[in-house]
Parts: C-alpha cells; structure tokens; sequence
C-alpha cells in the first residue's frame, strides 16, 4: 500500500516537517531535499538561522506553521528536555505521526524512554522511535558511507509503516522491533561503547600484561637483582615487541578452540538438539573480536621488528659483537649455514602468516564478506585460518630452533616466552587432526547432518507406547 505523505509541496512532492533547527535537523533536510522531499524546518525564532545554512528549498518558519503545513509526517528534532514547549502544538499535532530522534543520556533502567513520554504528552499523535542511531554525517553523505540500519518502533503499525517507507526512500534499511516499547532499547543503543568487544578487549589486556610483566621479570629485573645488570632500556620496545607475539599466537588459538570444544561435546553427546554451554555460546560470538586483535598485535609486532635494527642499541650491540669476533676471537668470517636458514625460515613463516591473517581480517568486514557464499567464506575463515595457525607456529619454532633444549633458556629457571605460547596454539592444532580423522570426521558430519545415537531415539516399546498414548486419552 503506498503511504499518504500528506500534502503536496510546490514541486509536488510529499511535504515533511522538521521541528528544531540543529545539526541533525539540517543534515535530515539535506537528506529528505536530495530523496525528493519538500521540507519545512520550524524554529522557535527562524530569523535567526544564519542564510545558507539549509540547502536550498527547505522552507524556514516558526514550529507552529511547520506543524501546519506537514500533514502527516512530523521529526521531533529537539532534545527531551524541551518536549514541554510543544505543548501549545499539540491540537495541531493530533493524528499526525511524529517521529522521536532523541538518544538516552544514560543506561539507567526502569525509566520511560523519551519517545514513551513523548507520547504520553501528545496521545492523540501517532508517535514512531526512529534515526536516533543514524549520524548527522550518514544522513549528509547517505546510505554509502556509514551505518544503513535504521531501528523503528511504534504502538501504531501504520504510522510505523509510513516511516518504514519513508526510511527505505532515504536509501536506508529498516529494522521493525515492535512496540513503544523497544524505544527503551534503541535511545541506549548509541551509548554502548563497543559492547561486543568487551571480553576480546579484556582477554588480550590481560594476556599482554601476563607476558609483559613476565619478561620483565626475567629479561630485566632479576638480571638487576642477580648480576646488577641495566637492562631497563628494553622496556619500551624490545619487551613490548617479545610480548605481542605470544598475545597474538594465543588469541589466534582462542579463536578455534571453542570450534573444537563444540565438535567435541557433539560427539561425545551424540546429537546436535543440545545446546552448547551459555559461556561456550558466548566465546563463540566473539571469535570475530578475538580475531581482528590476534591481527593488530601481529601488525604492530611486524612493524616494532622492522625498527629493531634502527635502534642505538642494536648498533652498538654489532660493534660490540664484531670487535669480539675480530679482535677477541680472531674470527674473520661468521657465517653460520645454520642459523642463515634459520632466520630465513621464521621470517617467510612470519610474513605469511601475517598476509593470511590479513586476508582474514579483510573478509571479516561485512561488506567483503557479504559478497562470498557460505562455501566461500568457510574456506576462508577456517580454511586459512588454520593455515595462518600453522604458519604463525612454524614462524615461533623456527624462531626458537633449538634454543629450548639449552639449559641457558631457562635463566632463573623460567621457559622462554615463545614456549609458553606455543602451548594452547598446538593443543588446537593436534585436536584438530584428530577431528579430521575419517573415524572421527564422518561421525561429526552425521551428527551435524541431523543424525543422533541410539541412545537419544526412543526405544521400539517406548515408540508404541507415545504412539497408543492419544489412543489412551481418548
């Protein structure tokens, strides 16, 4: 059904009207303008308004013939705490639909939203919760640039379509959430500060600051302590750049282990009808997060490794080692066949890793990843993600070679770093050879494939006794 926008502008098109003359309420104009809208803007003082600062045939006048001349669709564009002033409006706002736009001030709950109080001060009007999460910027630049979604809610399903209309004309994407109601949730949605990011935030914190204060621990202060040794300048690099690898090597390994908890527990319960744990739910929404922090601190450990040799530091430790090479040795040629294979090695691992992981981070964005099929981004995501796996643990034990069997490793008697991060990244591993396994592997996939074990079917006496049990009711 197409919606009654009320009356026509000059131009023939749908009239809109705007109360309050801010930031929003412009750049909403410049939308509804350049959608093929007629828009009157009403403000409380319309001289005012500086010349220019709408686009060109948006109609500037007082709130009360704004009200009069949209007939059927009105946006509230002014903050809550000004709803009262409207009241005088309020005959002339009857029957027609308004558009709340504001956003909560804080998460307090068991409070009426703003678009609730809104309708209980105009209860003739036909009040929709909407826009409030869209930004002056993607308003101004449209529908290609920033957030698409647009939540909408209202008691009046018609008045709720003619906005669902009205925002899909903008270019936008509705989202219908029901009643007045879920306005309580959509005015806080712009006050969460990345709240799915919560947990992968405070895991990786809580990883770097493990093996942070672990290596300086043993790099810094028990050579102080032991041997009065001044190591406290590798503080702000070289320990950060030892860190980051092992806080990415494990938050990789975080990413595909609840995949295997789950495949476990599917086998070992013989169906696929059981839900998982809430916490094993919970870690598995937030494999994407823990992701994308796996690739930033492998990016920034890539490039603190680049800017080790521009260091005073590693110059003077060169001179250092060749003077005793020369002068103390009386070594002229250092070259070592081994440990030239080994560098080369750890660092092609390195770097492909990290372009693998990058190609993950890259399909991990909606809009690259909107455009692959299921099969597509399957391989793609855990396909190449257990290649990246691979490789970022062939990239640490290339690294450490055959140091770990060294007595000299275990200074003060703690393993190096990179042994301990390479534990969880080789369970995952292991486990998931092991699943690959056809014995296993064709299991799963019955499982999966909707099949359960003998021992979730009904018996052959229990089957004929739910059968004859209508029988017996009647």
């Amino acid at each position: 059904m197409k919606p009654d926008w009320g009356i026509r502008g000059r131009l023939g098109n749908p009239v809109i009207g705007i109360i309050g003359s801010g930031d929003f309420s412009r750049s909403l104009a410049i939308r509804l303008v350049a959608s093929g809208f007629s828009v009157v803007v009403g403000s409380r003082n319309p001289k005012r308004i500086p010349k220019g600062l709408f686009p060109d045939g948006v109609e500037l006048r007082s709130q009360r013939e704004a009200v009069d001349s949209a007939e059927r669709v009105i946006f509230a564009a002014i903050y809550p705490e000004h709803y009262s002033t409207l009241v005088g409006l309020r005959d002339g706002l009857a029957g027609k639909v308004l558009v709340d736009v504001s956003n909560a001030t804080r998460l307090d709950d068991g409070e009426l939203s703003n678009a609730e109080q809104l309708a209980e001060l105009f209860p003739q009007s036909r009040v929709v919760k909407g826009f409030n999460v869209i930004s002056a910027w993607a308003l101004q630049t449209g529908a290609h640039d920033g957030s698409r979604q647009v939540l909408i809610c209202s008691d009046c399903s018609d008045s709720k379509a003619t906005v669902v209309q009205l925002t899909r004309r903008l270019g936008f994407s509705p989202v219908d959430l029901g009643g007045l109601v879920a306005s309580r949730d959509i005015e806080k949605a712009p006050l969460h500060l990345f709240p799915s990011w919560e947990g992968a935030t405070l895991v990786t914190f809580l990883l770097f600051l493990f093996f942070y204060g672990y290596n300086v621990v043993k790099h810094v202060l028990l050579p102080y302590l032991a041997h009065g040794e001044h190591n406290f300048y590798q503080l702000p690099l070289e320990t950060v750049n030892q860190t980051l690898p092992a806080v990415a090597l494990i938050l990789l390994g975080l990413v595909y282990l609840p995949g295997l908890v789950a495949a476990v527990l599917q086998l070992a319960r013989g169906t696929k009808y059981k839900r998982f744990p809430s916490w094993l739910d919970r870690w598995m929404c937030r494999r994407k997060e823990l992701g994308l922090m796996s690739f930033l601190c492998a990016g920034v450990h890539a490039v603190y490794s680049m800017c080790l040799t521009l260091r005073r530091a590693a110059g003077y430790r060169l001179l250092n080692a060749a003077y005793r090479q020369v002068i103390g040795a009386g070594v002229e040629n250092s070259w070592e066949e081994q440990q030239v294979w080994r560098s080369d090695l750890y660092l092609s691992c390195g770097i492909l890793g990290l372009g693998v992981l990058t190609l993950l981070a890259l399909t991990s964005l909606p809009s690259v990843g909107n455009a692959l099929n299921w099969r597509e981004f399957t391989f793609m995501q855990s396909g190449l993600g257990y290649a990246a796996l691979t490789l970022s643990i062939m990239h640490t034990l290339f690294f450490g070679w055959d140091f770990a069997f060294f007595p000299e490793a275990y200074r003060y008697y703690l393993p190096p770093v990179y042994l301990l991060a390479l534990i969880l990244p080789c369970v995952v591993l292991v486990g998931r050879v092991l699943l690959a396994l056809p014995c296993l592997a064709l299991r799963l996939a019955k499982i999966r494939r909707g099949w359960e074990s003998s021992r979730h079917r009904p018996s052959h006496s229990q089957g004929q006794e739910i059968t004859n049990l209508p029988l017996l009711c009647l």
